[in-house]
C-alpha cells in the first residue's frame, strides 16, 4: 500500500502535552475519560526517567536522589466525565463543534441556555432513565441535571423519572441558570477590572515558572547536563 506521511505534530504532541503536566510536579490531573490514554503515557515517561536516571544515579550527580519526576494520577469525577453534546447523545459536547445549539457555554443567558435545551435531542421512550444504551440522550441530559443540583443518580431518578420530556426540561432549564448565574456573576466582576486579572496571570506565571524551573534543574542534573555540585 501507499505510504503514509506522518507529521512531526502527530507524534510530537502527546510529549509536549506529557511535559506540560510533569514540569509542573502535578499529583493530579482532571481529564475525562477519554484523555486517560494522554495520562497514561505522562506516567510512563515520568516512571521511565526516574528508573533510569533517579535513585543512586541522580544522587551521583548530586542530586538528593530517589524519585525525579512525580507520577501524577488521574482525576475523573464519578459523573460527567464525558459530557455529550445536546443535539447528538453520542458524540462529545465540543466548544469547536459548528452547531451552537450543541453546547452549554459558561457565558450563555437564561433565554439562550432555555432556547438550547427547548430544542435539544430526546427520544419518544415514556419516562427518563440513565444507563441505557438505546437513550443516550436521556443518560446525557439526566447527568447534566445530576451535575448541575447536586443530586446522586438514585435522588435525579427519585424527582423525574417519571416524567414527559416537556416537564423535565423546564426542569433542567432552571438547574443550569441557577448553577451558571453566580459563576457569570464572578466572570463578569473579573472581566469588569482588567488590572486584577494582570495582577493574578502575573502572580500564577511566577510562581508557574519557579515550580518549572525547579523540575527543570533536577531533570537536567539528574542527566548530566550540568556539572554535579
Amino acid at each position: 500500500g501507499e505510504e503514509a506521511n506522518v507529521g512531526l505534530g502527530l507524534l510530537g504532541y502527546p510529549v509536549l502535552m506529557a511535559s506540560d503536566i510533569l514540569l509542573y510536579d502535578a499529583d493530579l490531573v482532571p481529564v475525562g475519560e477519554d484523555q486517560r490514554q494522554h495520562l497514561e503515557l505522562t506516567r510512563d515517561i515520568a516512571g521511565r526517567i526516574n528508573d533510569i536516571y533517579g535513585g543512586k544515579k541522580w544522587k551521583k550527580m548530586g542530586g538528593r536522589g530517589g524519585r525525579i519526576l512525580k507520577v501524577p494520577e488521574a482525576l475523573i469525577p464519578p459523573a460527567g466525565a464525558r459530557v455529550m453534546s445536546l443535539v447528538d447523545g453520542t458524540s462529545k459536547m465540543s466548544k469547536s463543534a459548528e452547531a451552537e445549539g450543541s453546547r452549554l457555554n459558561l457565558t450563555d443567558t437564561p433565554d439562550i441556555i432555555a432556547r438550547k435545551i427547548k430544542r435539544c435531542k430526546t427520544d419518544q421512550f415514556e419516562g427518563l432513565e440513565f444507563g441505557n444504551p438505546d437513550r443516550p440522550e436521556a443518560t446525557n441530559l439526566l447527568t447534566i441535571y445530576q451535575l448541575m443540583t447536586g443530586m446522586t443518580q438514585e435522588e435525579v431518578l427519585a424527582e423525574v423519572s417519571a416524567m414527559r420530556w416537556g416537564d423535565f426540561k423546564p426542569i433542567l432549564t432552571d438547574a443550569c441558570v441557577a448553577h451558571l448565574s453566580p459563576i457569570q456573576e464572578r466572570y463578569n466582576e473579573c472581566m469588569a477590572d482588567p488590572a486584577y486579572l494582570d495582577s493574578v496571570l502575573r502572580s500564577g506565571a511566577e510562581a508557574a515558572n519557579e515550580q518549572a524551573e525547579r523540575t527543570l534543574f533536577k531533570v537536567k542534573q539528574a542527566m548530566g547536563f550540568m556539572p554535579p555540585l
